[in-house]
């Protein structure tokens, strides 16, 4: 399976067409971890499973959600809601309750992939806004075979950044 997976666009609209055109029919399912500040009707959406960030303001919006993929079972959240400038402990907890194995969230617009515990964690970093140490504008590829996740993350241009290239065990 594989997965896209963007985050924190802050109303750039045109960022999210272009990656849903270059993407569709190539990816499995696309997600958005939050911050679009997009109406929750944008058409969009038909490509995308999206939740709420704290800069979404309307509540049709799902602060969460957990979708079956294969033998996946993905955990998303927009992360502010779980406290992920603090730590991983309760988006840990809340992926646990949900029994996935992958959980994505953004919002502190730091890309990070990590596995703890058996669950896989990504953050796609900002496609519009980055912060922290690696100041790149991005979003991430996620294939997910039966032992492994290969994690690519990738620039508005959809070219690779070669150096944030990774490779998780599964179990």
């Amino acid at each position: 399976m594989k997965y896209l997976v963007v985050s924190d666009n802050h109303g750039d609209r045109d960022v999210l067409v272009d990656l849903a055109q270059a993407y569709r029919g190539k990816v499995d399912k696309m997600f958005h971890c939050g911050d679009s500040e997009l109406a929750p009707t944008d058409e969009l959406w038909d490509d995308f499973i999206v939740v709420k960030g704290n800069c979404d303001y309307d509540p049709d919006f799902p602060n969460t959600i957990v979708e079956k993929s294969g033998s996946d079972t993905i955990f998303m959240t927009h992360g502010h809601l779980a406290n992920v400038r603090s730590g991983l402990t309760s988006l840990a907890l809340q992926a646990e309750e949900a029994k996935a194995n992958v959980a994505l969230f953004g919002h502190t617009h730091e890309i990070g992939c990590e596995v703890r515990a058996n669950v896989f964690y990504l953050n796609p970093g900002s496609i519009s806004l980055p912060r922290g140490p690696i100041q790149l504008k991005s979003y991430a590829i996620i294939e997910s075979t039966p032992d492994h996740f290969i994690v690519q993350y990738y620039g508005r241009d959809h070219n690779p950044y070669k150096e944030l290239h990774f490779i998780f065990n599964k179990k």
